[in-house]
């Protein structure tokens, strides 16, 4: 998005994970040469932590809001949101730590199949992870994840599977004030993901879907949460709604949710700098959204053709880094890198093709 006519300027990029520090101090020095107080809205777990561990520091630089700090760290981390979710009496599916140096098997009191996914998303590197989880059916399963975790120093959490694919992916977001009050709301479902199992979101649908949205509310309203929020869902084969995670901050969905008329962003900004909030319309279910190179990955995978995958990509109603409007975020940030990326393979293969003669 940084080549996006809308960016008006840029900072360097650091590692939110290990060079928190150098970012703050990055934050500060650039808020301290605007006029008044700039707005500051998290869209990671890397940035949420940031902004809440150093909410002190940036406070008198930025507006922004955030959960309480143990909040924070208890929805961020894996173990302590599956505590945090017992004691609220939600339904989570049942999970258990693995340490890195533990056995190589079924934690008690778990029955198979069940995934794997490390404590926080910093560690899905160290494990090799392409997607946010592994799936473990059994002893062989459980000695490769054994192999990756000792390796690296990682724990991780087991969690019983909830049955069914990615489709079944559904999702509550809103925006909750400071009194409490729901400001604006709506559903998602996930159409495809990459990987295809446990993956990242590579096309959404907009729903108003009636008890997603109920369950949602009662998610926020047990554990307090304000600002921007995402509750993440499965929905078992009996149709039941298992909760799978919180993640109180900007997500990719807060788009396509604008598209569909519910701007959870503008409602907070408005907030934030005292201004009167933009009206909510009526919203717009059915409204789609995908990340074009990273869902034709997907589709492919799936079983779906190029010519059907090109016409359900056109008819998306916001497409991630590919507008007509503004082009430069996918001339610059992913054709002009993958024509280089091209060029020097065509340009490697010719020059060992010259040696091998």
């Amino acid at each position: 998005m940084r080549y996006s006519r809308h960016v008006v300027g840029t900072l360097a990029q650091l590692d939110h994970w290990t060079q928190a520090d150098d970012i703050v101090a990055q934050l500060v020095t650039w808020a301290g040469t605007q006029q008044g107080q700039p707005v500051l809205i998290p869209q990671t777990d890397g940035d949420l932590l940031l902004v809440s561990r150093h909410r002190a520091a940036l406070s008198a630089a930025f507006r922004f809001v955030v959960a309480e700090e143990a909040l924070v760290e208890d929805l961020i981390h894996k173990q302590r949101f599956q505590a945090l979710a017992q004691r609220s009496g939600l339904d989570v599916p049942p999970a258990a730590v693995m340490p890195a140096d533990g056995a190589a098997n079924l934690p008690r009191g778990l029955r198979l199949p069940v995934i794997a996914k490390p404590l926080t998303r910093r560690d899905l590197v160290g494990l090799d992870l392409t997607g946010k989880a592994v799936r473990i059916d059994g002893e062989a399963d459980f000695r490769e994840l054994r192999r990756r975790t000792s390796a690296q120093g990682i724990d991780v959490l087991v969690q019983e599977l909830v049955p069914g694919p990615e489709t079944r992916m559904e999702s509550w977001h809103a925006y909750v004030d400071g009194e409490g009050a729901i400001a604006g709301e709506f559903c998602g479902q996930k159409i495809r993901t990459w990987p295809l199992e446990f993956g990242y979101s590579t096309a959404v649908r907009i729903t108003a879907t009636a008890d997603v949205a109920c369950a949602g509310r009662e998610v926020a309203e047990r554990l307090g949460l304000h600002g921007l929020i995402k509750v993440d869902f499965k929905r078992d084969p009996a149709g039941v709604l298992r909760l799978l995670e919180v993640n109180p901050r900007a997500t990719l969905w807060n788009f396509p949710g604008a598209v569909a008329g519910v701007n959870l962003v503008a409602l907070l900004h408005a907030d934030l700098i005292g201004r009167p909030r933009p009206p909510v319309p009526p919203l717009r279910a059915g409204v789609t959204w995908c990340a074009p190179r990273e869902d034709r990955w997907a589709a492919a995978a799936a079983g779906v053709s190029t010519t059907a995958w090109l016409a359900q990509m056109l008819r998306c109603s916001a497409r991630s880094g590919a507008s007509w409007d503004d082009p430069a975020p996918f001339v610059r940030g992913e054709l002009a890198p993958a024509v280089k990326r091209r060029l020097r393979r065509v340009r490697g293969g010719r020059v060992a093709g010259l040696r091998r003669e």
